[in-house]
């Protein structure tokens, strides 16, 4: 595999627009490594003109690949899922560089992000209308299936390739082309599939990627152009909403995966082994930096204390905290400076309120935006961090007494996107699944995501779904046909 400089220096960092095209102007902005805070490269600072000149690209080119037959759509899908496959190490190392995670939870990403790939090559050749005569008897009915057309897509740095794949897959699928605007602090994994896609044979405009650092102002243009069709974007509600606002002006169809506040809610007739250890992954899947990452655990007080012990313990065990591509890392940096402080931040009002640290709980000091694993007890009900996402390795744990009152506090939250319950009983797994407010339930599992299921919330947490046979609706339009 290539070193680290030669990884870097093999990534495109211009813009993304039927090749590599410079940013009109010609600017650039640094992309820095989390562990060290150094600047790993410079990439094109896109201009609204470049956003325009994306769109130019995708709408040029939107009716001859919507006409492309599916089965070919599907076989260059499947052709990028073979070329990340192959390229898994590479893919791995520069998202550790850029975004800081541990080396593991990259490779991770890879397997999951290239999946999208391999599972909507299949979709596309099962995008299905119907046909039926009225039941008035005064003619026939079909439902006809279209791509919706442009679209754009903007991706948050916590997942990203992932984030862009379960975009890009089915966008490509159902016959639309893409502009994608990747995080700022982590544009080359983006870069990087862009190139792979066009060496698998993508046409030139179908995909491009604009990088910039001033989001708001490169893709506000395409908002109100009348060519772009559909916008998704994942990343915080407060971006969303304005987001959303925005995209009222064309009336552009939307998808919105927005944030968390994931609760993870243990009965007291639980397997606490297997609790704590789908709370280590729930917890730290990622560092914690993730919109399914369980932010507040409710244990049943006949467990509580059992599970808060083996869970301190397994933390405490387990995790090693350092750069994200040293072998025997599993906590790598959090991604900048700005996210360290917020974590810090939250701990300590939790602390100041009464709450108790069992373990972890001050930033270690020294190069890099690094964060210990963190267990909390006794936390008081009006502790920001019960209510706030904490986007960190951070785990406040709280008891509670009745069934009723594990489901009240699992609930008592704005948002809705994905909850886990660990519990032996059939009947109450099902009865609490039911009653959770989020559109994803774990039961008895610690990790949820799959291509093959559709991801997303609902409440402040969003709308529209990811992934699943539900995916690749999100980009196509339905058009009555009357017949005679």
């Amino acid at each position: 595999m290539a070193s680290e400089s030669e990884l870097l220096q093999s990534v495109p960092t211009s813009l993304w627009i039927g090749g590599p095209v410079e940013a009109t102007g010609g600017g650039t902005f640094p992309v820095h490594n989390p562990a060290t805070g150094e600047v790993l490269t410079r990439v094109a600072d896109a201009t609204p003109e470049d956003a325009v000149r994306a769109l130019d690209a995708a709408a040029a080119v939107q009716a001859d690949w919507a006409a492309t037959p599916s089965r070919e759509r599907g076989e260059i899908l499947r052709t990028v899922f073979d070329r990340i496959t192959a390229r898994a190490e590479e893919f791995a190392l520069l998202m550790t560089l850029e975004m800081g995670k541990a080396l593991p939870e990259s490779r991770n990403e890879v397997r999951y992000g290239a999946e999208f790939f391999r599972w909507f090559a299949e979709e596309a050749v099962r995008v299905h209308g119907r046909y039926l005569h009225a039941p008035s008897g005064t003619g026939r009915i079909v439902v006809h299936k279209q791509p919706v057309g442009p679209c754009l897509a903007i991706t948050p740095w916590n997942f990203p390739l992932a984030m862009g794949t379960r975009k890009i897959g089915p966008a490509l699928a159902a016959g639309c082309t893409m502009i994608v605007k990747p995080a700022s602090e982590t544009p080359l994994t983006m870069l990087l599939l862009a190139q792979l896609c066009s060496e698998a044979g993508l046409p030139d405009g179908v995909l491009s990627v604009i990088t910039t650092s001033r989001s708001g102002a490169v893709t506000g243009p395409l908002l109100t152009d009348p060519r772009l069709r559909k916008l998704t974007f994942t990343g915080s509600t407060e971006v969303g909403k304005k987001l959303i606002e925005a995209s009222a002006h064309g009336l552009l169809r939307t998808s919105m995966e927005l944030g968390g506040n994931a609760p993870f809610v243990v009965f007291d007739d639980a397997d606490v082994d297997a609790a704590v250890q789908g709370a280590m992954l729930a917890k730290l899947r990622n560092g914690g930096e993730a919109c399914t990452a369980a932010n507040r655990f409710h244990v049943q007080n006949g467990v509580l204390e059992e599970f808060t012990t083996k869970f301190a313990e397994a933390m405490a065990s387990s995790v090693s905290i350092g750069p994200g591509a040293e072998a025997g890392t599993t906590l790598g940096p959090l991604i900048n400076e700005d996210q360290l402080n917020t974590v810090a931040e939250l701990v300590d009002d939790a602390v100041a309120a009464g709450a108790q640290v069992r373990l972890g709980g001050k930033a270690p000091g020294g190069p890099g935006w690094f964060y210990p694993a963190t267990i909390l007890t006794d936390v008081p009900p009006h502790a920001r961090i019960l209510t706030e996402e904490v986007f960190g390795p951070v785990a406040p744990i709280v008891g509670f007494d009745t069934e009723e009152q594990g489901l009240a506090a699992a609930n008592d939250t704005e948002y809705g996107l994905v909850s886990y319950v660990y519990t032996r009983d059939l009947d109450r797994a099902l009865r609490i699944a039911e009653g959770l407010e989020s559109g994803m339930v774990g039961v008895n599992r610690g990790v949820i995501s799959d291509p093959a299921a559709p991801f997303g919330g609902v409440k402040a947490s969003g709308f529209g779904r990811e992934g699943g046979i539900e995916g690749i609706e999100e980009y196509l339009s339905t058009k009555y046909i009357a017949l005679s």
